[in-house]
């Protein structure tokens, strides 16, 4: 009998114990879904490190949700074709703004920066060992409305390189002054990039520019971390992904001394949270006052 009330005690103990540790995850499950969600692009890019500082300095009652330009895009199409609340990390030029009425919310800590540009930067002796093609840098700019052209292509279906090409074919009077006397010798250009659709575009426009006068190109896409730092050892000899002076300030930080920034490719660029225009507020710091709508 004794024996038998020991068993009792020992199974209500365990039913007990499994009790309080379900109630305890599930407390931590319900205290989680609460909070909003900012969805966001890969863990890493400056444009992350920004909302995480956006977060703590407004005290933001959300979770950066870590993902991919393309998940982010896809998230954020769901969301407005279902009229559905979303914020998303954003950056233009982009074709999401071609596609979709959207607005960055407001900022008045200043986290996200001002406007931004976009740089070429290369390694160290890349103008003494190719310049033709530093030459060719320094002359490649355009605008946020015609890279936008190139992305909002790529994006309806069209590979980049075949929509780099049409871009080219369309606009040879800029073709040509982007590559201007230059005769390249056939050798080889290793040219970084992120995997941000603007990047994707630009980056293919380039190559296919570097090829018309006369070089070689190899095309790598890294993340912008380790981008700077194969800049910086000479593993890589150029890129056109450097959003300064905000969004990779803080790999220029750590690089920079061993960079050649070549010039801007374009001005008027931009970064921060971003609704689609349907959604009421206008500032990143209403966003705790309407948090169960991102969820």
């Amino acid at each position: 009998m004794k024996l038998q009330n020991h068993g009792v005690l020992l199974l209500i103990l365990v039913l007990f114990t499994g009790f309080i540790l379900f109630a305890g995850c599930t407390g931590e499950q319900s205290e989680a879904a609460q909070k909003g969600k900012i969805i966001g692009i890969e863990p890493g890019a400056g444009i992350m490190q920004k909302t995480e500082d956006a977060i703590r300095n407004y005290g933001l009652d959300y979770t950066l949700v870590s993902s991919s330009s393309a998940g982010m895009a896809s998230e954020l199409t769901k969301a407005v074709n279902s009229g559905k609340w979303v914020v998303v990390t954003g950056w233009s030029p982009h074709w999401k703004f071609a596609r979709f009425d959207l607005k960055y919310l407001d900022d008045p800590k200043g986290i996200f920066g001002g406007e931004e540009n976009i740089c070429a930067l290369t390694r160290t002796g890349f103008e003494e060992d190719n310049p033709g093609a530093y030459d060719i840098l320094t002359r490649f700019n355009w605008s946020p409305e015609e890279m936008a052209s190139v992305m909002l292509a790529t994006e309806e279906g069209k590979k980049p390189e075949v929509a780099a090409e049409e871009y080219l074919t369309a606009h040879p009077e800029q073709l040509s002054s982007w590559i201007g006397s230059v005769s390249g010798d056939g050798s080889l250009i290793t040219l970084g990039y992120v995997l941000w659709d603007s990047e994707i575009a630009s980056t293919n426009v380039l190559k296919l520019v570097f090829e018309k006068a006369g070089y070689k190109v190899k095309m790598v896409a890294v993340d912008a971390g380790p981008l700077y730092q194969a800049v910086s050892t000479g593993d890589v000899d150029c890129t056109i992904s450097a959003w300064l002076p905000i969004t990779h300030s803080t790999y220029m930080e750590k690089y920079g001394d061993d960079l050649v920034n070549a010039g801007t490719i374009l001005t008027g660029a931009k970064i921060g949270l971003v609704v689609p225009d349907y959604v009421t507020i206008s500032s990143i710091e209403e966003l705790n006052s309407v948090k169960d709508k991102f969820q």
